[in-house]
């Protein structure tokens, strides 16, 4: 009974102190802001109430439904939303969230498809991240960043040699639709494996099927090791289009603070200005040129001033930008197309006739500018495609010119042949990018004239021939990829290999020509 009696004791004295700590604890009262939905519709809500919240704050709806506080008038709150919001009807209640819009950062985004509040859209589950990232943050400052001074290989000899992009620029990518925009922009990524170039695909108002086939070719091209993807998709909220390429900079810009190299693609700007002119003429902004509203320069400009090169005591790592805008009718004086031109530090046009005429990458030489990769090229290029930009202008007013029927001298025909083959050269297949090295081996073959005995129909051959002529000069190739000069000698045994390598086929050119001309 001793026993018993001493359980019982301890009983009740733990059941009496914790009596006590009820009696003396006292719950702590807090005020919570509750609004009322009284409109929603077309992606967007109208609140009364909650005459505290701040600009760009997030609300929470029922059934787990966000916004985005957009507007502050004086007697209502317009709310942005993120997600489906068919359930929300007129006397919802709205809350405060207290913290403004963040998405999941991390290496775990590596490999994943998810949208931009980094909910999952390939099966796999939420992706582990512990830290969160504000989708809008400031850019860094003047004195943080260093001059591009590496270059980003694209892998695409016309870009490469005439166009460098280099890692912390801004390069547009325009042209009409179906030109082959996003093309460049998923050969680019690509060409970065194994070169310590993490890759942000951002995908603003596309269709389901054009998003699966981008995944899967960065699947089958190994490449989803080193990308992420986030995905806006044409039927999702307007809202959820317009903080898409903010919270994709965000993820990228977690990895730029880690010291590393990053490359950001936003497929397209056309469809996120258009996301956001909807979302402001519904909130009753006031319309400027083209129904778009004032700012909408300024939201490209801070988002793509956040694209930069660290200096290394902010970790050295960069963040290169590739925003795609797509014109109608070649119209490159539109209103967002001049915009964005104005922000970015070059751009790369593509032509629908050079696309109608099986000219790919579609690049327009003459309209397409870099203004800092130049800087960043390797001694290589310069070398053996320094004046090609302007031959190659000059080459295409001369063709020009010729279809007057006007007799040309042979020099002048020498050229036209010439620019011919040089055009050919730059051609090339999606999904194959180059190396530095057999770029420059390609370009300094053609600039020399080594192609010239060869008829246009067996330029391709040629040119794998010439490729693989390349593996006689190892050395010389170690010294273009790691940004070495080369000197006579080492322009002599490529000039040497080249001529080798496509002498046959000159040959077999030249017999054709004979046999022809006996018949």
């Amino acid at each position: 009974m001793s026993g018993e009696a001493e359980v019982l004791k301890q009983s009740l004295d733990a059941a009496l102190a914790a009596i006590e700590q009820a009696s003396t604890s006292s719950a702590e009262l807090a005020a919570e802001e509750v609004g009322r939905v009284t409109y929603t519709g077309k992606g967007i809500a109208r609140v009364d109430g909650l005459p505290g919240v701040r600009s760009e704050e997030l609300l929470h709806f029922p059934e787990g439904v966000l916004g985005l506080a957009f507007n502050l008038d004086a007697d209502q709150v317009g709310v942005v939303l993120l997600s489906d919001y068919g359930s929300l009807s007129a006397g919802d209640l709205v809350r405060r969230g207290g913290e403004v819009l963040s998405v999941p950062v991390g290496d775990s985004l590596l490999g994943r498809v998810i949208d931009p509040l980094g909910r999952p859209r390939d099966d796999q589950g939420p992706p582990a991240c512990s830290e969160r990232f504000p989708i809008e943050r400031p850019a860094a400052e003047i004195m943080d960043r260093l001059p591009v001074t590496v270059p980003l290989a694209t892998g695409l000899k016309v870009i490469d040699a005439l166009i460098p992009i280099g890692r912390g620029q801004r390069e547009l990518i325009l042209g009409d639709r179906q030109t082959g925009k996003s093309a460049i922009a998923i050969d680019t990524i690509i060409n970065q494996r194994g070169k310590d170039v993490l890759c942000v695909y951002c995908a603003i108002g596309q269709r389901s099927s054009s998003i699966a086939r981008v995944v899967d070719q960065l699947r089958e091209n190994h490449a989803m090791d080193y990308t992420t993807v986030v995905v806006a998709e044409g039927d999702d909220p307007a809202g959820l289009q317009y903080i898409a390429p903010y919270a994709a900079t965000s993820m990228a810009e977690w990895f730029m603070g880690q010291g590393r190299d990053v490359l950001v693609v936003y497929d397209d700007f056309t469809q996120h200005a258009r996301a956001y002119r909807e979302l402001s003429l519904l909130l009753r902004r006031p319309p400027g040129r083209e129904a778009f509203p004032g700012d909408i320069f300024y939201l490209h400009s801070r988002l793509l001033e956040r694209s930069t090169h660290l200096r290394e005591e902010k970790g050295g790592g960069s963040l290169t930008a590739l925003p795609i805008i797509e014109t109608e009718a070649q119209n490159l004086s539109a209103y967002i197309p001049t915009n964005l031109i104005s922000i970015t530090d070059g751009q790369i046009y593509l032509s629908p006739q050079l696309f109608q005429k099986g000219i790919m990458p579609a690049v327009d030489v003459g309209k397409s500018v870099s203004r800092v990769g130049g800087k960043t090229q390797l001694p290589a290029y310069r070398a053996v495609a320094g004046d090609l930009k302007l031959s190659y202008a000059q080459f295409e007013e001369l063709e020009i010119f010729s279809r007057f029927g006007t007799r040309l001298d042979a020099e002048t025909r020498k050229a036209l042949d010439r620019g011919r083959r040089v055009r050919a050269i730059l051609k090339q297949p999606q999904l194959s990018p180059l190396t530095a090295a057999e770029q420059v081996m390609v370009l300094y073959a053609v600039t020399q004239g080594v192609f010239d005995e060869v008829s246009e129909e067996r330029l391709v051959e040629a040119e794998a021939a010439v490729i693989a002529a390349l593996g006689e000069t190892p050395e010389v190739c170690k010294k273009i990829n790691n940004g070495q000069p080369l000197n006579e000698a080492d322009m002599a045994r490529l000039l040497k290999g080249a001529q080798a390598a496509v002498k046959p086929l000159g040959e077999a050119t030249k017999e054709a020509d004979g046999n022809a001309a006996g018949n």
